[in-house]
């Protein structure tokens, strides 16, 4: 193998054969974070441009963060909140009847154009829980029994009524693809806390109680921002992580020579022409490395014992939401940062009444029981955890479902830094507005960012010669109102 000398030799032959263009970009890579550097030392939010692969950049949080991770419980497919956390009493006796056209007229529907829009009743009785009298739906009872650890948000609204932009919007704060996701957001400003695991992961999960509509992975891809940040998706069966395993016949010594000559190459590279996919390159590969012994490891519940298994309802490696909700916890209790759980089932255009009587079993017992988990393990108080969907279902019929709806939804909160036992909000008598507090997405994206520390206002990343953020240019606020 060549020395050290010569293989810098090669790498720097190759950097100078490179095109006028290339010689160009290097240069001003030099004079541009000088420039940089002199104003940040002005400012006292100051990002820690040279911080390494495992840190944020962040030099410092903006103010006291009352979270530190963070478990995205994500509902695709839009659940209902007729049926879930809104209850409507006047629906009910207006079942069947023409909604009031000062309502719907003009407004956006997806699949009801030229229909009739008459009401359709709420399809479930709601009950009074915990000490709280919380109001939800009797299809989650479980849910209801941690009622006193809820704060729940009855008066959210977005603008994309399709699912995919509507998934983009309340991942990315954008409906345009190639904007990085929050969590991709959260790890560059925060960074991750494990070595041996991403610090953004994601599970998935498919219901039998409604249909499956897609997901994608630019809904947790770092767009703009480093590679590095990207969420990355543990299969729930099988292998966790495609080709992780060492290949037949390959030593751990061997491919630890191969990774160590690999690195060296991509960092004397690295080292000339600084560009910040190649320093991904690196990390990536040493992740991998450590991830042949961490993953198994980690999605091995064979460990966990017969109580805490029989309280989420699953077996482990079932692919299941419950198995997911079991992982997800451990994988906070190893320092991943974010963690997005998405069970696809919601999407309830027909039929709303037997699918939501499935879709709610699926969740209901493992959304309690990892609140409860968190709570007996000590990671509660620094974890923030959201249960939602993307939107929320009409008022009004579709045959026997519901349409996509954006005007009024609602979002469940837990965990350190909300205002537990609450609700926040309200949509009108029917459920088709929010009215009071309404909640923009982006509204909820700055509220997040606040309870990390960050202040959304400050926190940028300049790409083509704009100063990006995940709020957007659009007014968003930090939600007060459900803060503890």
């Amino acid at each position: 193998m060549a020395n050290r000398k010569s293989v810098k030799a090669s790498v720097r032959q190759a950097v100078d054969a490179q095109s006028r263009r290339s010689f160009l970009r290097r240069t001003s890579l030099g004079i541009g974070p000088l420039a940089l550097w002199s104003l940040l030392k002005e400012d006292e939010s100051a990002f820690a441009e040279t911080a390494d692969v495992t840190r944020g950049v962040l030099a410092r949080p903006h103010h006291p963060a009352k979270v530190k991770r963070v478990i995205h419980l994500y509902m695709a497919g839009g659940p209902s909140h007729l049926e879930t956390f809104d209850e409507k009493p006047v629906l009910r006796e207006m079942h069947g009847q023409e909604m009031p056209r000062s309502l719907t007229d003009g407004q956006q529907v997806a699949q009801l154009q030229g229909q009739s829009l008459n009401a359709l009743a709420p399809q479930f009785d709601f009950k009074s829980f915990g000490q709280s009298g919380q109001r939800i739906c009797e299809l989650f009872p479980e849910i209801g029994s941690v009622a006193d650890d809820l704060c729940i948000v009855r008066s959210m609204h977005t603008d994309q009524i399709n699912h995919d932009p509507a998934h983009l919007l309340f991942n990315t704060g954008s409906a345009m693809a190639g904007r990085p996701s929050m969590g991709s957001w959260v790890l560059y400003g925060l960074g991750q806390e494990c070595d041996d695991l991403p610090g953004f992961v994601v599970l998935t999960s498919v219901g039998k109680g409604g249909q499956a509509q897609p997901i994608a992975a630019r809904q947790w891809h770092s767009g703009f921002l480093p590679s590095r940040y990207q969420g990355v998706q543990f299969h729930s069966t099988g292998a966790p992580v495609l080709y992780l395993n060492r290949p037949d016949g390959v030593s751990e010594r061997q491919q630890r020579d191969l990774v160590t000559a690999v690195n060296t190459l991509n960092a004397e590279f690295d080292g000339l022409v600084e560009d910040p996919e190649i320093a991904t390159r690196i990390q990536q590969y040493e992740m991998a490395f450590r991830m042949q012994t961490s993953v198994p490891t980690l999605t091995d519940l064979s460990g966990e014992s017969e109580k805490t298994l029989e309280a989420y309802g699953t077996q482990g490696g079932d692919g299941t939401f419950a198995s997911n909700c079991l992982l997800a916890r451990r994988l906070l209790e190893q320092g991943v940062r974010f963690v997005q759980v998405y069970h696809r089932a919601w999407d309830h255009h027909g039929a709303i009444k037997r699918s939501m009587e499935i879709t709610a079993k699926e969740v209901d017992q493992a959304t309690a029981a990892l609140i409860r988990d968190l709570k007996e393990r000590g990671l509660y108080d620094d974890t923030l955890i959201i249960w939602g969907g993307e939107f929320g279902r009409t008022p009004m019929a579709q045959g026997s479902g519901r349409d996509h709806h954006i005007q009024g939804f609602s979002l469940v909160l837990s965990g350190g830094g909300v205002r537990t036992g609450t609700s926040y909000g309200a949509t009108d008598d029917f459920g088709y507005n929010a009215v009071t507090d309404r909640t923009h997405v982006r509204d909820f994206h700055a509220t997040l960012l606040h309870l990390l520390g960050i202040d959304h206002h400050k926190f940028t990343y300049r790409f083509q010669g704009l100063d990006f953020k995940l709020t957007g240019v659009e007014e968003a606020r930090v939600v007060k109102g459900i803060l503890a």
